[in-house]
């Protein structure tokens, strides 16, 4: 089950209670000759996801509608048709754009308003974790995203949306995405939540919908980064239906690797690999070579960690293939995270699974070569001393991790951390004399909790 956001928003607005819901509810039901004991435990539970049997979802409706003064429908409060065949905050290709709109908005409420129980939801496995995938790849397509509203989008507004994004990737390569979430939340809620509202033509929104996809995928990496894996996987298939919506298949396959990250980082391997090959196959003649090498070098990764060696230097081939035939200035601003040396990183971790460790330590030592932001230099190092150490040499490894402790100071960030501990603990079991100190530097780092 997912969170009801719907749901909630409108009981947030309607400025009742949970008990008070469930009285109301109760009342309502004895005027239908209904016998309802309902508490305020059983709005947690609707609010969890569970959906009431009976009369009770149009019993909610009339309670709310009559609070706040206009019609409640179930689609408005998470009980709908379009809402059980949607499943996801992705929607099902017969849901209405507009449904999907008040889904998504009202998830950004929840969020900014901190609610606990988004931060703790596991991301969703099975036939919920593929389908928004797959109808993403397949038809029906949007034919008009046009929109009556109040206002009116500017290229203004979508330039400014466009600059947020970037603003918010480089907060979060900076500082991390604990730090950074909050902020882009906010920015969701205040800004492009009016916007997607707005009226606006088929072609102006098609491009509010891409430059909002690149937002809403930057606040699933953040919330990833934060260790809230439902909540990441919800603004990824978001995401991933604004990219729809926008037209923009490479910008589509660009959302899909942001899945397969988290796949791999959850374990699922043969998912990781799924959703790799369908990207590549959907988004077709427009991949760039950037986010190609990328798929590919993270399906290696996964084929490694299933012990199919032949695939994974296979994928490995295909990614440094396309990893030569980068040009950064022909790369949308989403694929900028393809730095050099990060499909080295990549194919790195891959060898570390097929066992190749020379290998993997000349391709970790050529990413530490190349320039690349403060994330991605701490993320580099970490690489290159877990293999040192792997190879016996817990000396060169200690000064490897020394300067990774150093550059990860002021970063917010789960993922960043779990390296950091990982080194830490393979440091202190190596017994190296330079060992102590190293870890005296993580663990100043680890010092201030998130």
């Amino acid at each position: 089950m997912e969170p009801n956001v719907l749901l909630e928003s409108l009981i947030e607005e309607s400025g009742v209670s949970r008990a008070g819901l469930a009285g109301h509810v109760n009342r309502a039901g004895r005027s239908r000759g209904l016998a309802l004991r309902y508490e305020h435990t059983a709005v947690s539970r609707w609010l969890k996801g569970q959906r009431p049997r009976g009369q009770v979802p149009d019993l909610i409706c009339e309670v709310l509608a009559g609070r706040l003064g206009r019609p409640v429908g179930l689609d408005d409060i998470g009980m709908g048709a379009s809402a059980a065949s949607a499943g996801t905050d992705a929607g099902a290709a017969s849901a209405s754009l507009s449904g999907f709109v008040e889904r998504a908005t009202a998830l950004w409420r929840s969020d900014e308003q901190q609610r606990p129980h988004l931060t703790t939801v596991p991301a969703v496995t099975g036939t919920s974790a593929v389908m928004p995938v797959w109808e993403w790849e397949n038809p029906p397509e949007d034919t008009d995203v046009s929109r009556p509203g109040p206002g009116r989008v500017s290229p203004a507004d979508i330039a400014m949306l466009k600059a947020a994004r970037d603003h918010y990737e480089q907060m979060y390569r900076k500082t991390g995405g604990i730090a950074t979430r909050s902020r882009i939340v906010r920015f969701l809620n205040a800004e492009a939540a009016p916007l997607l509202r707005g009226g606006h033509s088929d072609a102006l929104g098609r491009s509010l919908h891409r430059a909002t996809a690149g937002l809403v995928a930057v606040a699933g990496i953040c919330a990833y980064d934060s260790d809230a894996h439902g909540l990441a996987q919800r603004y990824f298939h978001q995401a991933l239906r604004l990219a729809k919506s926008s037209g923009d298949r490479g910008l589509g396959g660009y959302v899909i690797a942001l899945l397969v990250t988290q796949s791999l980082f959850l374990g699922d391997y043969r998912r990781s690999i799924a959703f790799a090959e369908a990207a590549l196959r959907a988004a077709g003649g427009h991949i760039t070579p950037a986010l190609a090498a990328d798929l590919h070098a993270m399906q290696a990764k996964a084929y490694a960690q299933l012990g199919d060696a032949a695939s994974a230097r296979a994928c490995i081939g295909r990614a440094e293939a396309q990893a030569g035939r980068i040009h950064t200035g022909r790369e949308p601003d989403e694929t900028g995270y393809v730095q050099p040396g990060l499909v080295d990183v990549q194919v790195a971790e891959a060898l570390i699974g097929l066992g190749d460790l020379p290998a993997a330590r000349e391709h970790a030592a050529s990413a530490v070569r190349a320039p690349a932001h403060d994330r991605g230099r701490v993320h580099r190092l970490a690489m290159l001393s877990h293999i040192e150490l792997l190879q016996g040499e817990a000396d060169r490894a200690a000064g490897t991790a020394a300067e990774m402790a150093v550059r990860a100071r002021g970063m917010e960030s789960q993922r960043l951390r779990d390296r950091l501990r990982q080194i830490r603990r393979e440091l202190a079991a190596s017994g190296c004399a330079d060992a102590v100190e190293t870890t005296d530097l993580i663990d100043e780092a680890l010092r201030v909790p998130l």
